[in-house]
């Protein structure tokens, strides 16, 4: 175990021996730190704090501390984070704001300088959330999800598998997975890209993309769309994820950005 010695690191704290802690961090209450990971000068982890195997905790960044919410009591509560997760400078993670809850972030996420989760957020895998990206309370990002500079979530709302939100965006209700969202809650088009990184083949692309034309597209009733969506392939994952994100919302998903006849369609 290599930790320097203006470190400050507490009694309580679980520590696996090949773990690294640089000058004047502070490792306060019963932290969990997984083997292989590397905490950066001047960091700060507290409370029941959990991170998994070869995580990078760099400058400045806060995890576990107290909530930022008025109703918060003092009661114990968590933040765990999963392996290989790179939190950068001035990063902030925050604990559950109930008693016993948790802020849970995955596996292989990339959380750029300045970014923050807030309290009993829900971060999956492989997630990207770019500088200056705020994560109100109770926000959920889901697994392959992108969220470029400054993106604000709001208060419960959600960001599907493998959507991409692009940069000042404000997201007040569901981004569906599998889509490019901007603006104020908007469909721009489909996340063709990461679709390709993520080995989707042209058929499902395909088929994802009808399911998002009967969504915005055609004139129906809601049920009636998501009837058509399941006719498409009742057998298919991506098309269950889909159909399971748009029935479990609460605040309602993004609309479709309007452009004019002579842009390019959108969802092509």
């Amino acid at each position: 175990m290599a930790i320097h010695p203006t470190a400050i690191v507490d009694r309580a704290a679980q520590i696996e021996s090949d773990v690294t802690i640089g000058a004047y961090a502070i490792v306060e209450g019963p932290v969990k730190i997984g083997a292989g990971t590397r905490v950066w000068p001047h960091a700060y982890l507290s409370g029941d704090t959990t991170l998994g195997r070869d995580c990078e905790v760099h400058m400045h960044a806060v995890i576990g501390h107290v909530p930022q919410d008025r109703h918060f009591e003092g009661a114990p509560s968590r933040v765990v984070l999963g392996d290989r997760n790179v939190i950068r400078e001035h990063a902030t993670i925050h604990r559950g704001s109930q008693p016993g809850s948790v802020t849970e972030i995955g596996n292989d996420n990339l959380i750029m300088a300045g970014a923050h989760v807030a309290h009993n957020g829900r971060v999956g895998n492989r997630v990207i959330l770019a500088n200056g990206v705020l994560l109100a309370g109770h926000a959920t990002v889901m697994d392959g999800a992108m969220l470029s500079g400054h993106v604000l979530v709001h208060q419960f709302a959600r960001v599907g598998d493998l959507a991409m939100v692009s940069g000042a965006a404000r997201v007040s209700k569901d981004v569906p997975p599998y889509v490019v969202a901007e603006g104020s809650s908007l469909v721009r088009a489909m996340n063709v890209v990461g679709m390709r990184r993520a080995g989707f083949s042209s058929e499902v692309r395909d088929l994802i993309t009808r399911a998002y034309r009967i969504l915005y597209r055609d004139s129906r009733s809601q049920q009636e769309a998501w009837a058509q969506i399941a006719d498409l392939g009742k057998d298919r994952p991506e098309i269950a994820k889909i159909l399971d994100f748009l029935r479990s919302s609460k605040r309602g998903v993004c609309w479709q950005k309007r452009r004019s006849a002579e842009a390019e369609a959108p969802l092509e």
